[in-house]
């Protein structure tokens, strides 16, 4: 057999044993890695969804939190997983579009993980406590101009999507509020409840109980269009910031080189899952809108917001903590 026929018959072989193994898949439990604790926004999303997986794929999916810095370590774990279908991620956005800008990483996501498809997106909500005189965000600008380096924002830590939030509306407000980060959001809510700190940006999930229940008060959310669950509440566009944009998003991806078969199963099944009437409703309860687009939109969305937040990184000069 010449050489060209041995290699020819070498990717036929691996071929048929990567269909075979996707036809059987799976036929074990399938673990999920999360950057970020239980109990937050990430963790409940990735649940439900989970829950619904495993009743379609017939195996348990397994939850990994991979914690701590900014979610890059769960972002390396992986990389590194074999690229089998027995190992997927569930990531934010910020792991995907601005860590790359914000963190010398050792590898180029964009090459090492295989999109499956954005799961929910949602607003942030930008918040206050009671003791803020303001109703809106015209007079919360208003007063931070009035004092300057006064007021204080918290977020989730340096490089998280609200952080990035409340840097874009520095940015196109001209106002200077300083930055409390925490170790996630959740850490961050008894403060601003207390009035320890004046406001922040949050995903939709973690603060809208204590806006519905009076405890803290929403000026605004991130979105260009008002949200379903907060209709009365405006969008910062419509406050005077047009085109002010600013959503978060939950994705499933798996390493590079998983067998698109394998890809396309979790993708139909997770769209399938979305789709669900008693997911929508819990999804809708919380602020989040189910998405479940194809592999191929979900790597174009990527494409197109990394730059965006590579140009806020440099022009805030944003430092890693």
């Amino acid at each position: 057999m010449t050489r060209p026929c041995r290699l020819i018959f070498a990717l036929l072989v691996l071929l048929v044993a990567a269909s075979a193994a996707a036809q059987s898949y799976p036929d074990k439990p399938i673990k999920m890695i999360i950057g970020f604790p239980p109990g937050g926004a990430p963790d409940v999303v990735a649940r439900l969804l989970g829950q619904k997986l495993s009743e379609a794929l017939g195996q348990p999916i397994v939850m990994d939190h991979a914690t701590g810095a900014a979610g890059n370590i769960a972002m390396e774990k992986l990389a590194k997983a074999p690229p089998d279908g027995y190992t997927l991620g569930f990531l934010v956005n910020g792991q995907l579009v601005i860590n790359p800008s914000l963190y010398k990483l050792t590898y180029d996501p964009a090459k090492v993980f295989a999109p499956i498809s954005q799961v929910t997106v949602t607003p942030n909500l930008l918040v206050v406590n009671n003791a803020v005189p303001a109703k809106n965000v015209q007079e919360l600008i208003a007063l931070a101009r009035a004092k300057p380096g006064e007021l204080t924002y918290a977020s989730g830590g340096t490089g998280t999507g609200n952080h990035m939030a409340a840097e874009l509306l520095k940015s196109v407000a001209a106002i200077d509020v300083r930055h409390i980060p925490y170790k996630g959001v959740l850490p961050a809510v008894p403060d601003l409840i207390g009035e320890r700190v004046t406001m922040m940006f949050s995903p939709m999930p973690v603060v809208l109980p204590y806006v519905r229940d009076g405890r803290l008060r929403g000026l605004a959310v991130t979105t260009l269009k008002r949200a379903p669950s907060v209709p009365d509440i405006p969008t910062i566009a419509e406050s005077g910031y047009p085109g002010f944009e600013v959503t978060i998003w939950y994705g499933i991806l798996a390493p590079a080189g998983t067998p698109p078969a394998i890809i396309r199963r979790v993708h139909q099944e997770t769209a399938k899952a979305l789709a669900q009437p008693d997911v929508r409703a819990k999804l809708a309860e919380q602020g989040l809108e189910p998405i479940g687009n194809s592999p191929e939109e979900f790597a174009a969305v990527i494409r197109a917001e990394t730059p965006t937040w590579a140009k806020l990184v440099k022009d805030a000069n944003i430092q890693a903590d």
